[in-house]
């Protein structure tokens, strides 16, 4: 793996956290329901680590020697409090595969701290899939 490959690769995974942040907050404001405060405060709760991971990425990045991007992936449009949790589950999804791939490259261009913190992020986007998972059970269509 050269470095140019791994820089792109890292700002996609740096535009897909900066959309987790928009979306995030965007969703927070268009909860409804009887349940707005809790998954408002849910919602919420998230940003601050999408943030530390996106300044990390965009640190990597530097460090590198590459430009870190300041555009975000898109974010999906939502209308109910069903599809907020779908969208969420998707996006953390993606950002899961996504660093388990940036991780075996890292392995591979030979940078183990990079490889640590992206089996990290894994870890805690896992966490957030597995608790929106299990909100989505039992929520009403």
């Amino acid at each position: 793996m050269d470095t140019k490959t791994l820089i792109d690769n890292l700002n996609k995974d740096l535009a897909e956290e900066l959309a987790a942040v928009i979306q995030y907050t965007i969703y927070s404001a268009k909860v409804t329901g009887p349940y707005r405060p809790q998954l408002q405060q849910f919602l919420l709760a998230e940003v601050p680590e999408e943030q530390l991971h996106a300044q990390f990425l965009a640190n990597k990045i530097v460090a590198l020697g590459g430009e870190p991007t300041t555009k975000p992936s898109a974010v999906k449009l939502v209308h109910n409090n069903h599809e907020i949790l779908e969208a969420v589950m998707e996006a953390e999804t993606r950002a899961i595969a996504g660093y388990k791939q940036r991780a075996e490259e890292a392995d591979a261009f030979g940078d183990v701290g990079l490889k640590v913190q992206l089996e990290d992020m894994v870890r805690d986007e896992t966490g957030h899939r597995e608790e929106t998972e299990r909100m989505l059970r039992d929520w009403p269509l």
